[in-house]
């Protein structure tokens, strides 16, 4: 709750504003019954009919002016509202794109979206709720017992005999739902989960006709999520019912009651009228109450889930001088005896035989300025773990990564990535035009753009298009082949002249003749750049100056493409299988 109210204390003189102008119309409308029992029980026994009309003039000007006053303050409410909402998503956000590679595994990509979407959404509810119910309910009833006691003790007091037994259960109830919509929150990420999976994956599905099998496990999320909100509905329901027939019950009471005093002359036929009206407009106010402690509950369970993205320092951060380890090597990339376990980052807790295997162990190589390293393994082998520590998306478990002869964790995260160009497995293609998808966002020229897509073997098949480089591509590339799209990425990432170049087994949809002249291109136009390849293709890393071969997250070898020929039979293998070779 403390994070709702932290954004909302932005908006507070306008929130202030709607919460007057409620409570304006809240006072105006508590005046309705009073004038209508004054008419009743004076007015009209006086037979004095200019009173009358005065008194029905009066009446329709209060609710004109209840109306007036409801509708701006609700407006100013939904305006508050939506801007604390703007403000919740966009740090959200933001805080969601600095998160660390072990934050981001911890709290999960699918809850991310619901927390941006969902919980977002209950904030955003609850926070127009408090600013228009949330005042004018309290009101109400607190208005409503006060001009009642005036009117008549006797009968107010079963108001207020009921009133706290209802405030109790309502408390009550409320305090036990905040779990229960949590849990309903994580049923959500499930789903959503589920859902990506799908969108991303729906022509593997397809291709391998498991469109039942997707079905049964989004089923089976959904019920848990049913049951989840089922339960939680189920809890939160109890409080209306039962404040209702509390509340006809007392309504009875004061009929009868009522009748009786009124036979007896103790009180008047108005003063019954007034207090039916005002019975159900606390009645209403209570069932309105309730409505914002169930609102309270589910965007306390919310908020608590954005607040703990908003609140996560931002990860990687500059280690202290004294706390970096040194290298005497002058070569630009340095893996000193790397070990990497992305479970032991996870974990607070457990011995070291409880430990899965390591991603990596024990790695060590070297890259001098405008060399080339070629990484070679199955599938596995921890060849983009790699890619992950030199780029600090997670920080070694052992041993140390040097970039220019300093600790990696040294660096500022911006300052260390700007050296980098980056092709990713599966990487993205946004839907934007191609020229903004290889510019994106930096201070680009288009003959910079232009020219990476040369170097990228990118611009024949842009160029071909009515509208060149403003061409449009689809969500995630759809409207492009697999081939065009990789150059159209590595175009991206050949454009600022990276200090160091990664291709991330980015030549996959290729053909070898393609494969090569784009090899070449990046040899003749960026040379100076450092360039370490992925590949699972032996021709396409085999020219390289040195090839890494991993197996089961270890060195297995390390040299040039003749020497592991000789030394290393793992090498030999993968070679004499793709070439078709035997040596």
């Amino acid at each position: 709750m403390k994070l709702i109210l932290s954004y909302m204390k932005k908006y507070r003189w306008t929130i202030v504003l709607a919460l007057v102008l409620k409570l304006a119309a809240t006072m105006l409308e508590l005046l309705l019954p009073y004038v209508l029992e004054y008419t009743i029980d004076v007015a009209a026994p006086a037979k004095d009919l200019p009173l009358v009309i005065v008194c029905g003039v009066v009446m329709i000007v209060l609710a004109v002016l209840t109306c007036l006053l409801n509708i701006r303050s609700n407006r100013t409410a939904i305006r508050n509202s939506s801007r604390t909402a703007y403000d919740i998503r966009r740090d959200l956000f933001f805080s969601s794109l600095h998160l660390s590679g072990r934050q981001t595994d911890e709290v999960g990509l699918a809850s991310l979206i619901s927390r941006m979407t969902t919980d977002s959404y209950n904030v955003q509810t609850f926070a127009q709720i408090l600013q228009t119910m949330g005042i004018r309910a309290p009101i109400t009833v607190i208005g409503g017992i006060i001009v009642t006691v005036s009117m008549d003790v006797g009968l107010a007091s079963i108001l207020l005999v009921i009133l706290p037994i209802m405030l109790v259960v309502i408390i009550s109830v409320s305090l036990r739902g905040i779990p229960l919509f949590d849990r309903v929150q994580q049923r959500i990420d499930a789903i959503v989960r589920i859902m990506r999976e799908n969108i991303t994956g729906i022509r593997v599905v397809k291709a391998l006709s498991k469109e039942e099998y997707e079905r049964q496990r989004y089923h089976e999320a959904n019920e848990q999520m049913n049951r989840a909100d089922r339960k939680a509905g189920i809890v939160m329901s109890l409080p209306g019912p039962l404040m209702s027939a509390a509340l006809n019950i007392g309504l009875t009471f004061v009929i009868l009651i009522g009748a009786r005093r009124v036979n007896n002359g103790q009180t008047q036929p108005g003063v019954i009228l007034a207090f039916l009206t005002y019975f159900n407009m606390i009645l209403f106010s209570i069932m309105a109450i309730n409505r914002v402690f169930m609102m309270a509950s589910r965007a306390n369970a919310s908020a608590a889930r954005i607040g703990a993205v908003i609140s996560q320092s931002p990860e990687p951060v500059p280690l202290p001088e004294e706390q970096l380890a040194k290298t005497a090597s002058s070569d630009l990339i340095v893996f000193d005896h790397v070990t990497f376990n992305y479970n032991a980052v996870n974990s607070n807790a457990g011995s070291k035989e409880d430990e899965p295997q390591p991603a990596l162990t024990d790695i060590s190589f070297s890259i001098p300025k405008g060399g080339s390293l070629g990484i070679i393994g199955a599938t596995g082998s921890g060849k983009t773990t790699i890619i992950n520590l030199l780029m600090r998306f997670y920080d070694a478990t052992e041993g140390n990564v040097f970039i220019g002869g300093k600790d990696v964790r040294g660096y500022d995260v911006k300052e260390l990535r700007q050296k980098f160009g980056t092709v990713f497995q599966n990487d993205v293609i946004f839907a934007d035009t191609l020229e903004s998808n290889i510019r994106f966002g930096r201070s680009l020229s288009s003959e910079q753009i232009r020219s990476a897509g040369v170097d990228a073997l990118a611009d024949p098949f842009i160029s071909a298009y009515s509208d060149g480089y403003r061409h449009t591509a689809a969500i995630k590339g759809a409207n492009l082949s697999g081939g065009q799209r990789q150059r159209v990425l590595i175009a991206r990432a050949l454009a600022a002249l990276p200090e160091i170049l990664i291709l991330d087994d980015s030549s996959s949809a290729l053909d070898y003749r393609t494969d090569a002249e784009l090899r070449h291109a990046i040899r003749e136009h960026h040379s100076e750049s450092t360039t370490v390849i992925i590949a699972q293709r032996v021709s396409s890393i085999m020219g390289l100056d040195q090839i890494l071969m991993l197996d089961e997250g270890r060195i297995a070898g390390l040299g040039t493409h003749s020497q592991l020929m000789e030394s290393c039979p793992q090498y030999r293998s993968v070679y004499e299988t793709q070439m078709g070779e035997e040596v």
